[in-house]
C-alpha cells in the first residue's frame, strides 16, 4: 500500500494497461467525448470523489475525466466487483485509487472514508454509499460539494427518498434513468453480463432448465431475454401488476415466488430490494437449487435464513457455495449473494458501458457548468445530453439516421392541419 492509493499488487499494472485498452477500443463514445475534454478543460481544477465498480471501463472514464483536468479519487462501489490489475494500472497513472477485490465491510467504508477525505466537489456514486457516508458521516465536507451523479437504480432509489425526506443537501443527476443508460445497459448489458457471470461460475447449461427471474424492470428484461435466448423456460416474478403483464404479453410464465420456488433450477434476482428470496422458498426449493444476484446490495437473497436452514456450508467452486439443509438438500449460492455479473465475470460489456459513461462524463460536466442553479433534489440527465450520447453512439456504428424536412418540423407543430 503505498502513499496516495491502496490496491492489491501495484506490479499487476501492466496487465491492467491491457485491460484498459482493450475497453478503449470498444468505447468509441468515451474516447469521442475524451478527445474535446482534452482540448477545452472543461473540469480544469475540479475535485470529483468516485465510487463506482473499479474496472476496466471505468478507468476509461477516469482517464476522460482527468484528460477534462479534474482529480479524482475512486474507490469501489462493491467489496467483490474490482478488478485489481485496473485499480493498479490507475494508480501507476498517478490516480488515487482504494480499491481491492475481496474488501471487508470495514475496509470498503474506510476506502469511502478516504475519497471524502479528497474533499470532493463533485461526486459520482454507484449504489449511493458514498453520497449517504457524506451526508451522515461526514456532514463537515457537504458545504464544499456542487453536485453528484447517481449510475443505479438502487442508488436513485435511495436518493429519491432522501429528497422525499428533505435530507439530501446537493443536486444529484439520476443517469440511471438516460434513455441512453437504462435501455441499453440495464438491458443488454445487465442481460448478457449477469448470464456471463452465472455460467463463469457454475459451467452449468441453462438450456431446458427453469430460470426463475425476480424483477421485471429494464435488467430483468434483460436477463430474461437472454435466458431464453439460452433455451430456458423463463419464469418472471413480479409485483408489479404492469410489469407482470407485460412479461405475460413477452411470452414468460408469471408466478408468485412461493410457486416458482418449487419449480426453479435457477433463481435470478434484480429487484433492488431485500429479502425476495427467504425461508418460506428456500423450504421448497429443488435439490440442487442454484441462487444468483444481479441487484446491486447482496440483501435480495436473505443469506441469514439460508444459514440458519443449513448444517453445512463448503465452497465447491471459487464463486459457489453449497449449503447442505437439514433434510439434505443442497442448495447453491453464487458470489456470496452480490452481483454475479462482477463478481464472477467482468461486468458489462464496454460497448453498452461507453453510453453509461459517457453520460456520466457529460452530467458531470453540466454540473461543473450550472452547479449555481442546480436546487439539491434528484434531476433527470438532461435531454440534450441523452440526445448527444445517442448520436455518438450511430455515428461510431457508421449508422445515418433520416432528417425532418422544414414542412414537416411545421407540420409537427402545427394543430391547423386534419384530416383532408
Amino acid at each position: 500500500m503505498g502513499l496516495g492509493y491502496e490496491v492489491r499488487d501495484i506490479k499487476l499494472a501492466p496487465q491492467g494497461r491491457l485491460l484498459i485498452d482493450w475497453a478503449e477500443s470498444h468505447m468509441p463514445v468515451l474516447m469521442k467525448i475524451r478527445e474535446r475534454f482534452s482540448r477545452e478543460k472543461p473540469l480544469e481544477g475540479i475535485q470529483i470523489g468516485a465510487c463506482l465498480h473499479v474496472t476496466k471501463e471505468t478507468a476509461v472514464l477516469v482517464k476522460t475525466l482527468v484528460a477534462g483536468g479534474a482529480e479524482v479519487a475512486l474507490c469501489a462501489s462493491n467489496p467483490l466487483s474490482t478488478q485489481d490489475e485496473v485499480a493498479a494500472a490507475l494508480a501507476e497513472e498517478g490516480i488515487s485509487v482504494y480499491a481491492w477485490k475481496g474488501e471487508t465491510a470495514e475496509e470498503y467504508y474506510g476506502a469511502i472514508s478516504k475519497v471524502l477525505s479528497h474533499q470532493p466537489q463533485i461526486t459520482m456514486d454507484d449504489g449511493a454509499d458514498l453520497v449517504t457516508t457524506l451526508h451522515t458521516k461526514r456532514q463537515e465536507l457537504l458545504p464544499k460539494v456542487w453536485g453528484g451523479t447517481e449510475e443505479t437504480t438502487t442508488g436513485v432509489i435511495r436518493l429519491r427518498s432522501m429528497e422525499r425526506e428533505g435530507t439530501l443537501k446537493y443536486p444529484i443527476i439520476a443517469v440511471n434513468d438516460a434513455y441512453t443508460k437504462y435501455l441499453f445497459d440495464n438491458r443488454h448489458g445487465t442481460g448478457q453480463s449477469t448470464l456471463d457471470g452465472i455460467m463463469r461460475a457454475t459451467s452449468l447449461l441453462l438450456a431446458g432448465k427453469a430460470v426463475v427471474v425476480a424483477g421485471y424492470g429494464w435488467c430483468g428484461k434483460g436477463i430474461a431475454l437472454r435466458a431464453r435466448g439460452l433455451g430456458a423456460r423463463v419464469i418472471v416474478v413480479e409485483v408489479d401488476p404492469v410489469k407482470a403483464l407485460e412479461a405475460v404479453m413477452d411470452g414468460y410464465e408469471v408466478m408468485p415466488m412461493s410457486k416458482a420456488a418449487e419449480v426453479g433450477d435457477f433463481f435470478i434476482t434484480a429487484t433492488g430490494n431485500i429479502n425476495v428470496i427467504r425461508r418460506e422458498h428456500m423450504e421448497k426449493m429443488k435439490d440442487g437449487a442454484i441462487l444468483a444476484n444481479s441487484g446491486h446490495f447482496n440483501v435480495e437473497i436473505s443469506i441469514p435464513d439460508l444459514e440458519s436452514l443449513s448444517v453445512s456450508k463448503r465452497r465447491i467452486r471459487p464463486y459457489v457455495d453449497e449449503y447442505t439443509l437439514r433434510d439434505g438438500r443442497k442448495l447453491y449460492l453464487l458470489g456470496e449473494g452480490r452481483l454475479i455479473n462482477l463478481v464472477a465475470a467482468e461486468g458489462h460489456p464496454p460497448e453498452v458501458m461507453m453510453m453509461s459513461f459517457a453520460n456520466q462524463a457529460l452530467s458531470v460536466e453540466y454540473i461543473a457548468k450550472n452547479a449555481e442553479i442546480l436546487e439539491p433534489k434528484v434531476y433527470r440527465v438532461p435531454e440534450e445530453i441523452d440526445r448527444e450520447v445517442a448520436m455518438l453512439a450511430l455515428e461510431s456504428m457508421g449508422i445515418e439516421i433520416e432528417k425532418l424536412t422544414e414542412e414537416q418540423k411545421k407540420y409537427l407543430k402545427s394543430w391547423e392541419l386534419g384530416t383532408t
